[in-house]
């Protein structure tokens, strides 16, 4: 297996999975993909069809990494994926499935399921994929004796998975930028009220957008970016991505009784990173008929998808929602799909995502290529509060399942996008608590809480503000680094 870059620098050389697993943007700004997918056999689906998470979790990255001798990447999926670490399911019997299928019922001849995966730590997808980052992370650095910083953004959820992935491990000191203020109480509690010595909360005044840009402009610091030793676990980050393809798999076992049937999967998306492994999936060989991206009120993707138009959104023009995890206006993961969309012309998508920095974005459309999304599944839509706020409403009265306000987006969305006989399964985005303003709300009650995050919010706090400025990033980064060495 080997690595490439989106934008095509270092044509001709050999990067591996370990090559490229602790940093994020090649060196020439672009992202790394495998030169080519692996295809899944009609006999390996048959087989990997009774498999335990863990096991498929193997099957699949091994595909993908097959610089790490086989004996250790089963240890790693096999310590990742327990029952103990994904136990916070409404029903008990359901925490050895890890992320258990719950069928809401048939609407418009499909039937409509939720994939749960929000039964980790942090009670959000991004556990997923950020917990066996973290014990990659700590095994590869052990293996070379090596230390690493890892330097991430978050809109609400990637953050306190990374932290709560990272926390203890050894060689591993996290840095972790947020928009100030503009996340839930729940999601702002979960991330500063960590105390461990090595991580470290810097909330940014501005938006994501701004917190994302920061993260960007460091790793094509190279000189920094090297004396520092940063690395990054955002939905750049290769092994993140290929962590999510596990779960679609799985959802399309639960969902079928063969192999010859099709499935249709909605993804609330904003840094396209979830729907992304979507379509490595669908590339692998899984029988995917639709690939539903569903946004909220910053529509971006939305409007591609419809228009082949991509037009990333200024700070003012992006909105602070209701689901706040969603709240991009510049897809970082978009790239990815449009390397593939474009018969993976580097120099083309090279030339876009120029016009992107200068222009503000590009039009596919206008070239002919747009015509070509058909052919990979997507199409789209958007949601708006009172949309969600229905929604949530509307979901527990019928099926008297609570969900939170992204997971919302996506089933507003899938009911516009349901086939006869064909399932459609959203992937659930979080727990309700994580939103409980909104909750309450739609249902006049309190969200539903673990036991353990009962008085989470009270629990002080410890973060530092700064200003969406790079440079002083980069000076709070080195300055806690070189007092943590010196100690």
């Amino acid at each position: 297996m080997n690595y490439i870059s989106t934008r095509g620098a270092g044509a001709g050389e050999r990067h591996s999975f370990s090559d490229i697993l602790l940093g994020g943007l090649a060196k020439d700004g672009g992202l790394y993909l495998p030169s080519s997918y692996p295809r899944v056999s009609a006999e390996e689906l048959a087989r990997w069809r009774a498999l335990p998470y863990a096991d498929l979790a193997f099957e699949i990255l091994s595909k993908f990494s097959d610089d790490i001798p086989a004996d250790d990447l089963r240890e790693l999926t096999r310590r990742t994926y327990t029952a103990q670490t994904y136990c916070n399911v409404r029903d008990d019997e359901q925490a050895a499935q890890i992320t258990p299928l719950k069928t809401l019922g048939i609407e418009d001849g499909a039937p409509l399921s939720l994939l749960e995966l929000s039964n980790g730590p942090t009670l959000a997808f991004k556990d997923m994929a950020m917990q066996l980052l973290g014990n990659l992370f700590e095994y590869t650095l052990a293996k070379h004796g090596e230390t690493l910083n890892i330097l991430g953004a978050t809109s609400g959820d990637t953050g306190s998975a990374a932290e709560y992935a990272m926390r203890g491990k050894q060689g591993i000191r996290v840095f972790m930028l947020s928009p100030h203020r503009k996340m839930s109480a729940f999601q702002t509690a979960q991330m500063y009220s960590l105390q461990d010595p090595n991580i470290f909360n810097i909330a940014v005044e501005g938006v994501f957008d701004d917190c994302q840009d920061i993260v960007k402009a460091v790793s094509n610091d190279h000189a920094f970016k090297a004396a520092q030793k940063i690395g990054t676990v955002n939905s750049i980050n290769w092994a993140r991505v290929v962590a999510q393809v596990v779960y679609y798999f799985k959802g399309y076992f639960a969902a079928t009784k063969s192999n010859q049937e099709r499935v249709s999967f909605t993804v609330p998306s904003g840094n396209f990173g979830n729907v992304c492994a979507g379509h490595i999936a669908r590339m692998m060989g899984l029988p995917i008929e639709r690939l539903v991206v569903a946004t909220n009120e910053n529509d971006v993707l939305d409007e591609f998808f419809r228009t082949g138009i991509y037009r990333v959104r200024k700070a003012a023009e992006t909105y602070h929602t209701s689901s706040p995890s969603m709240d991009i206006s510049k897809a970082s993961n978009f790239e990815r799909f449009v390397f593939d969309l474009l018969g993976r012309d580097p120099a083309r998508v090279l030339q876009l995502f120029r016009d992107v920095e200068e222009k503000g974005g590009f039009d596919l459309a206008a070239s002919g290529d747009f015509t070509r999304v058909k052919e990979f599944g997507f199409v789209s839509g958007s949601s708006t509060h009172a949309s969600r706020v229905e929604t949530i409403r509307d979901v527990f009265e019928r099926y008297d399942t609570m969900i939170d306000t992204h997971t919302a987006d996506g089933l507003k969305v899938a009911r516009e996008h349901l086939q006869a006989g064909i399932p459609m399964i959203v992937l659930e985005t979080a727990q309700p608590i994580k939103f409980g303003e909104t909750i309450r709300e739609a249902l006049l009650r309190e969200p539903e809480r673990p036991a353990a995050f009962v008085g989470l919010e009270a629990l002080p706090q410890r973060f530092d503000v700064l200003p969406a400025d790079a440079e002083r990033v980069k000076a709070y980064v080195a300055k806690r680094v070189a007092g943590s060495v010196a100690s």
